[in-house]
């Protein structure tokens, strides 16, 4: 059997996601940072961006992540976001029409929400 960790995906009014993982794919603050079984215990500032969960039954989950701290121990992996939306549940035709908004009124910060919502809507690169 392959080694799995525990994945907690949740945001600020609700739970996002939970099950087994191979593997997660986050961004935080020092770069992005891929999570196996058996990683070193860490802590860490999530970044608006896309986060990337190989399941344990070798789908694939994806995220977009806006803010938040990431932390794992004991095979155990905790996303704790201010914001998390699954792929499956943004709106593309909203993201895109936030993306045109955020660009028109030189708002760099919804700007990159959006492309991330977008992004995350596309599926796993």
């Amino acid at each position: 059997m392959a080694a799995e960790l525990h994945v907690e995906l949740v945001a600020a009014d609700r739970s996002v996601w939970s099950g087994e993982a191979t593997l997660v794919i986050a961004r935080t603050t020092s770069g992005d940072i891929g999570v196996m079984p058996g990683h070193q215990p860490l802590l860490g500032v999530l970044e608006t961006g896309p986060v990337t969960i190989r399941t344990a039954d070798g789908g694939t989950v994806v995220a977009a992540v806006h803010g938040g701290f990431i932390s794992f121990a004991d095979d155990k992996l905790s996303l704790l976001a201010e914001i998390a939306e699954l792929a499956d549940e943004i709106d593309v035709t909203r993201a895109e029409r936030a993306l045109e908004r955020a660009k028109s009124e030189a708002d760099a910060a919804a700007e990159r929400r959006a492309e991330v919502r977008m992004r995350a809507a596309a599926g796993p690169h």
